[in-house]
């Protein structure tokens, strides 16, 4: 009888954690699973990307307001992950939010994934490529209509492609 309560007791102790990150809503959620991830070593980021890159994309970092050139950007292209350059923005849904951080209204679909995040002690929604895991920045409700996004980007974490034209997709 011990023995059988014993076990009971370290299966419970050993699902604890996951049960507890779930319902803080730490796990990763995606709305569709298109992008292979890339699994890469933090040290090989680390040598690939500038110190100020590396610490938002990979210590969830956030750069100071305003700093970014990309606030500025607004030519016709797409916004990439500076780490893996994955599309995630197209040029289209960027608009000046007055927060001092590019922001969207929308994404590419399926090129990012969001968890909670409580760093603030308030509960926020993070979001990182769906490829790399490279933080972005943080989702908020008080978007223009219709949808009400406000994909609030940190400027040192992307790359703008001017020009950039996606692919027809191929018919079979």
């Amino acid at each position: 009888m011990k023995r059988r309560v014993l076990l009971k007791s370290f299966t419970v102790l050993a699902i604890l954690p996951l049960i507890a990150a779930c319902s803080r809503g730490q796990a990763i959620a995606s709305t569709s699973r298109t992008v292979i991830p890339l699994i890469k070593p933090h040290e090989a980021w680390r040598k690939f990307l500038s110190p100020e890159a590396y610490k938002v994309l990979f210590e969830e970092d956030t750069e100071r307001p305003s700093t970014s050139a990309l606030n500025y950007e607004y030519r016709d292209g797409v916004f990439i992950c500076a780490a893996c350059y994955l599309p995630l923005f197209e040029s289209a849904y960027k608009y000046e939010s007055g927060t001092g951080w590019p922001s969207f209204t929308q994404p590419i679909a399926g090129h990012l994934e969001t968890k909670r995040d409580f760093k603030m002690i308030i509960p926020r929604t993070e979001y990182h490529c769906a490829r790399c895991g490279g933080h972005q920045g943080h989702l908020f409700n008080d978007g223009p209509p219709p949808r009400r996004e406000r994909w609030c980007n940190n400027g040192v974490a992307l790359r703008f492609v001017p020009d950039w034209k996606p692919l027809p997709a191929l018919r079979s």
